[in-house]
């Protein structure tokens, strides 16, 4: 059977990594998590205080230290999932806090950022047998993926899984709080100037607000079915 490029876009909180990441073990694919490398550069941000006092950021220092942000996955032994590397450090549990989302869409917004990114993402796929999700993997990173995936879902619904995740992790969090996050990054990832967040002309849309998780994986494998088997 041919291999494919599987792009899998949509809104923070929509359940794509979850997709993705089960499609791509079912099917036997590399599974490439781009929100987790936008978060890791975050995350490098947050540690060497490249965020002002007003939340803006120092993009003049960031991007003197971009080369030198090295990000990777690596299987973890026991779970069988890609877990996300910042040069050299397991970073998986960090970069999924409430202070890395809330500044994240800040950084992913950042021109020089993306392309950085964008090209090691390219790199990453250039063999086909992928499934990456994101939110400019079938516009951008994949334009001539062969399967595009865009993922909606209600704020409320997705602040609510948001919050029943990071709970079920033993963190103290708000839904208010989430649920203005979740907001604030759908307005600056369909806004920004460079790559914003939309749908691909060719994209599949699913809205999974009433969706099950097996559901979901049942009906991403009716589509990747028919997809491979023309």
């Amino acid at each position: 059977m041919r291999k494919i490029t599987i792009a899998i876009d949509g809104f923070s909180s929509c359940g794509k990594s979850t997709m993705a990441k089960d499609l791509a073990k079912e099917i036997g694919y590399i599974y490439i998590d781009s929100g987790a490398m936008y978060r890791a550069v975050t995350l490098y941000c947050l540690r060497n205080n490249l965020f002002n006092d007003d939340g803006g950021i120092d993009a003049v220092a960031l991007e003197k230290h971009i080369g030198d942000i090295k990000i990777s996955f690596r299987l973890n032994d026991i779970t069988s999932r890609p877990e996300t590397l910042l040069n050299g450090e397991n970073v998986e549990t960090e970069i999924r806090t409430m202070e890395v989302s809330s500044k994240v869409s800040i950084v992913a917004a950042l021109g020089f950022v993306r392309e950085a990114l964008v090209k090691l993402q390219q790199e990453m796929g250039k063999n086909k047998g992928i499934v990456m999700d994101g939110r400019d993997i079938g516009t951008v990173v994949f334009p001539d993926a062969e399967l595009k995936i865009f993922v909606i879902a209600s704020a409320e619904i997705r602040a609510k899984r948001r919050y029943d995740e990071l709970t079920a992790k033993g963190q103290t969090v708000s839904y208010e709080e989430i649920l203005a996050n979740v907001v604030e990054r759908d307005r600056i990832d369909q806004t920004r100037e460079v790559s914003p967040l939309r749908k691909a002309d060719d994209a599949i849309v699913l809205d999974n607000s009433d969706m099950s998780i097996p559901e979901q994986k049942i009906w991403l494998k009716n589509v990747f079915d028919k997809v491979t088997n023309v």
